[in-house]
């Protein structure tokens, strides 16, 4: 019998593990273990995938995915409540990477809707997966990897790098293929060749539109999710 007060539950544990993740980064941080861009793009690549992660403790009703998305945006909005409230003035420079709050505000809003949207309208699919994946890990990886070994520059976009275009196509790849075997051991997908066909052309594409100059102007939080629905519509 379905209660709500299961996923209540289902989401304040998905909460806690995220916010558990942020305080290891944040430690790792203060040790100058990690600089604060690996911060900022290791919690990008941990939070959605964490939720995803826990999406098999929730329930398929509308206020189980509901729930379930909202997940991924209450440990963000909470660090910019403390923020806004100069109580965390650390974790601006964590985050800033942005011109002004507002771009801050709207790359983070666009984050967490997606996966809000993939929970209610994608539940549990091969394409939520692919869509996940690529804006969480492939995007994260891009520039954690461009940063590092991105010297060989796009001849169609000198901010981005060979590297980091090929570093989230393979991250957002391995990453969707290791969810395909986790929803399908849980029984939500079937396995298949052609699945995994569709989880490589998805996590290309995304990887392309990522690296045109159109992402950065727009936000690549917005165009890598287009992306990667549009073309697994038609793979997966």
């Amino acid at each position: 019998m379905y209660s709500i007060f299961t996923d209540i539950a289902a989401a304040a544990f998905c909460c806690g593990v995220c916010r558990l993740v942020l305080q290891l980064l944040k430690k790792s941080y203060a040790k100058r273990l990690i600089d604060r861009h690996l911060l900022r793009k290791l919690y990008h690549i941990c939070v959605g995938l964490i939720v995803m992660l826990c999406w098999p403790m929730f329930s398929s009703s509308l206020w189980g995915r509901v729930l379930a998305g909202l997940t991924s945006g209450l440990g963000f909005f909470e660090q910019l409540i403390a923020i806004g409230m100069g109580k965390d003035e650390k974790l601006l420079k964590f985050l800033k990477r942005y011109k002004d709050s507002r771009d801050l505000l709207k790359a983070i809003l666009a984050y967490v809707l997606t996966i809000i949207l993939v929970a209610v309208f994608d539940w549990r699919t091969p394409r939520a997966i692919a869509i996940i994946c690529n804006l969480c890990a492939g995007d994260g990886m891009a520039d954690i990897v461009g940063r590092r070994f991105g010297g060989w520059k796009l001849p169609y976009n000198k901010n981005k790098s060979y590297a980091g275009t090929i570093g989230m196509a393979i991250a957002g790849f391995f990453t969707s293929i290791l969810f395909m075997y986790y929803f399908s051991w849980l029984g939500y997908i079937e396995e298949s060749p052609n699945m995994v066909l569709g989880f490589l052309a998805v996590s290309i594409a995304a990887a392309l539109v990522e690296s045109h100059p159109l992402s950065t102007k727009i936000e690549d939080n917005v165009t890598v999710p287009l992306a990667s629905m549009v073309v697994g519509t038609f793979v997966l």
